[in-house]
């Protein structure tokens, strides 16, 4: 997987020359020690580019221009060092494509009770600028994500870190191509789109390609990738009975490297397969598609392309964080009043990112597809906090609904189930958030992850103009309900505005 340090966020400070050149300067020197201190920082993910001052409205409009023109610059963060009058914000913020953090924070911690004068309240006034800049973006109707706190305080690193993630998946979605191999499965809903009004929300693509046309891209895959490949299970993998199964393993190493080989042709870092469009293979592919997963590609099985699109987005927003992020479904409950539990897996293509210990590779009957024996890694998923979510379409509108979870260990070595899995209890409780993830009509697959929170799926949706529902410990299915409600009219009135 890739990582973020690639990546820019441009600090921007606002100001205006009422106050002199010397207070200019000492706004510069501030601004350029923030910026440095955040790039110091442990906690960004992302490389934090000063920016000079900005004091009239050209040089803001010009800045957001160029911020929407740079391939590196993913977002802002914005900070009104001095009172900097918002009309001159106007027009940047009207062109801004890009997201921005509202950073309300102010040089000195502490307020200097024996000497304070007025030309220090005329150097520090974030309390009073910050609150000009947020009328006009208020006014404006722009999403952003408003952090106050001192600069110096981990949790504000936190939380900014948190920001910089999300505009990364954000800008990964915007320039995302998803393939599809095959159709959706038939008959089934949730999966299905309005793929041009996501490219419209989103800017990814989704475009379908032949299973035929990758099955030849297997036939050219050489002896030696396939080897190269062989070579690589033997040291990631627990190989378990596989001794009589070495042709099997062959022709899923032939599908991975096929199936790589296919989507780097055609510029595509997230992917979707259908057991009922197999023309071509020998087997489903799955070790394929849970390795390719495990290099960071998005993954929807069924031709599910919005889970596909989100898993990817929740790779790149994961990043270098503990853990791992993959594709998941809800399977079957242990409704036991005292401890219910979900169990999630999928027919094979779970990502081993999230696996607890080394996989075992084997090979078993799937009963589906009609095709030979498939090879799988299978794990247990390991304990901790983990989240759900998923992204659907409302028709009106998308919706992502998000819900933590804490996985737990399985009650039994589960020998006839040979596939990844994942136990878990969703907060606040079984009986409530399954209620509640379908009222919200949360589908049954979802992007899966070990690193991410919350946060990082509330920002991106912040950032994308989409929905977002949280269900979590503060959820009550009275108010839950009130607000798909609210959201409903909400939606409607703006899409009628527009």
């Amino acid at each position: 997987m890739q990582t973020l340090r690639n990546l820019e966020v441009w600090f921007v400070t606002g100001s205006q020359h009422l106050y002199g050149p010397d207070t200019l300067k000492q706004v510069e020197v501030n601004s350029k020690q923030i910026a440095q201190a955040f790039n110091l920082s442990s906690a960004m993910p992302c490389q934090v580019i000063y920016k000079p001052i900005l004091t009239t409205p050209d040089q803001i409009t010009t800045l957001c221009a160029q911020a929407n023109n740079s391939p590196q610059c993913i977002g802002l963060i914005t900070w009104m060092h001095t009172f900097s009058p918002a009309k001159m914000w106007i027009a940047g913020l009207s062109l801004l494509q890009k997201p921005f953090a509202h950073l309300h924070t102010q040089f000195n911690r502490d307020i200097p009770w024996d000497n304070i004068d007025m030309d220090f309240m005329n150097l520090n006034q974030a309390a009073h600028g910050g609150r000009e800049f947020g009328f006009m973006c208020t006014r404006l109707r722009k999403n952003r994500k408003i952090i106050v706190g001192h600069w110096q305080q981990d949790d504000l690193h936190q939380r900014l870190a948190a920001w910089m993630r999300a505009a990364a998946g954000y800008n990964e979605i915007r320039h995302l191509n998803v393939c599809r191999f095959g159709d959706n499965m038939r008959q089934v809903a949730v999966t299905e789109g309005d793929k041009v009004q996501a490219q419209i929300q989103f800017g990814l693509s989704v475009n379908g390609y032949g299973v035929g046309d990758l099955a030849a891209a297997i036939n050219d895959v050489t002896d030696a990738q396939t080897e190269a490949l062989l070579a690589q299970y033997k040291d990631q993998y627990q190989l378990k009975d596989t001794h009589n199964a070495i042709d099997a393993i062959r022709q899923a190493a032939r599908i991975e490297a096929g199936m790589k080989a296919f989507l780097q042709h055609i510029g595509s870092k997230a992917f979707t397969t259908t057991f009922e469009d197999l023309h071509g293979l020998v087997q489903l592919p799955g070790l394929a598609v849970q390795r390719l997963m495990a290099q960071g590609y998005g993954f929807g099985a069924e031709g599910d392309w919005k889970t596909a699109a989100l898993v990817r987005a929740m790779k790149v927003m994961a990043a270098g964080l503990k853990g791992g992020t993959s594709f998941m479904e809800a399977y079957t409950y242990q409704l036991d009043p005292d401890l219910p539990r979900v169990l999630g897996a999928h027919m094979l293509e779970v990502c081993p990112s999230i696996a607890q210990n080394k996989p075992s590779l084997e090979v078993h009957p799937l009963g589906i597809g009609g095709k030979a024996d498939p090879v799988r890694v299978v794990f247990n998923v390991a304990p901790g906090p983990a989240l759900n979510a998923t992204l659907i379409d409302m028709g009106n509108r998308f919706r992502m609904v998000v819900n933590p979870v804490d996985v737990v260990k399985p009650d039994a070595d589960l020998p006839k189930l040979p596939v990844a899995r994942a136990v878990w209890i969703p907060r606040p409780g079984l009986q409530l958030a399954v209620a509640a993830w379908i009222l919200a009509g949360g589908a049954h697959h979802t992007g899966f992850s070990t690193s991410l929170t919350p946060e990082h799926l509330e920002d991106f949706a912040e950032m994308a103009g989409i929905e977002y529902l949280c269900i979590d410990e503060q959820t009550t299915l009275a108010q839950f309900k009130q607000n798909i409600r609210t959201n409903e009219v909400y939606y409607m009135l703006a899409n009628a505005m527009k």
